[in-house]
């Protein structure tokens, strides 16, 4: 009688094991999920920053092409010179500022799918636990390509 005992304590404590193993991954399962979905809410921002940048950086390059053109008709004139000085820093800057916001696009892009593979991970982990899942699966959002020329 004492052995039938300890046998099924030692069964209820492998099963209290077993629960608070999967409510942890249920829970840090949650706050994944939660994670992407911020992230995910973020591209659209991003992409249309990223656009943005780009199209300022255009514009300041074509108009620091034209301000150069104008300098290089008259090269000594001091009006022309700080003209195409401001235009070019201007360039420079707007530059800099597409390039980042290109760089933050593809980090949303990198973190989604790093957070859809944990997740999956995750679920695949609850899986053992549970046998079936009842958690809403991630899908993933369709991805515009990244139309970035990256030398």
């Amino acid at each position: 009688m004492a052995s039938i005992g300890v046998l099924f304590f030692g069964i209820n404590t492998s099963a209290q094991k077993v629960n608070t193993d999967s409510l942890k991954l249920i829970s840090k399962i949650s706050e994944d999920q939660l994670k992407l979905g911020k992230l995910q809410n973020t591209v659209d921002q991003k992409t249309k920053n990223k656009e943005d940048g780009a199209t300022a950086a255009q514009e300041s390059a074509d108009k620091n092409a034209t301000a150069a053109n104008r300098l290089s008709n008259d090269p000594q004139n001091k009006k022309d010179a700080s003209q195409a000085n401001s235009t070019a820093g201007t360039a420079k800057s707007n530059a800099r500022k597409a390039r980042k916001a290109a760089a933050q696009l593809d980090d949303v892009h990198k973190n989604i799918a790093e957070l859809q593979g944990k997740i999956a991970n995750e679920l695949a982990q609850l899986s053992r636990y549970t046998g079936s899942i009842n958690m809403p699966s991630t899908q993933p959002l369709p991805t515009k390509q990244d139309s970035t020329q990256h030398p």
